[in-house]
Formats: C-alpha cells, structure tokens, sequence
C-alpha cells in the first residue's frame, strides 16, 4: 500500500517536530550556569541562529505570492 502525500507529511512531520523539540530542550539545558560557563555574547549568538532559522521556516509555510492585491 502506498502512503499519500498526506500521510507522509503527517508521519514525518510528527518524527521530525518531536526530533527538533527534544533538541530545543537539550540546547536550553546549556543555559544551566551551574554546568557550564557561557558569554552573553555566546548566548547571543544561539538565540540568532535559532531565530534566524525558525523565521526562514516560517516564511516557508506561508504563501509564496508576494503580489499586491486589492
């Protein structure tokens, strides 16, 4: 049997968002001062990776017509 689009999207989107979940908490532990010894600019420059990314993703959902319409 083969999988629809649908449900390839859903199985590898569910596999995928619980991957990158577990890796969010993960790099949130590093915050932990008592563990480990960080600069603000250090943590600066995780914070803006991550925005930089999940901003392009999200401009990846969205409708690529960026034409003007009344």
């Amino acid at each position: 049997m083969n999988e629809t689009k649908s449900e390839k999207f859903k199985r590898l989107a569910t596999k995928r968002v619980n991957a990158l979940l577990k890796n969010m908490r993960l790099v949130s532990n590093l915050a932990n001062k008592a563990n480990y010894e960080y600069s603000e600019d250090d943590s600066n420059k995780i914070i803006r990776a991550i925005s930089k990314s999940f901003d392009d993703l999200k401009s990846r959902y969205k409708s690529k017509d960026k034409s003007f319409k009344i």
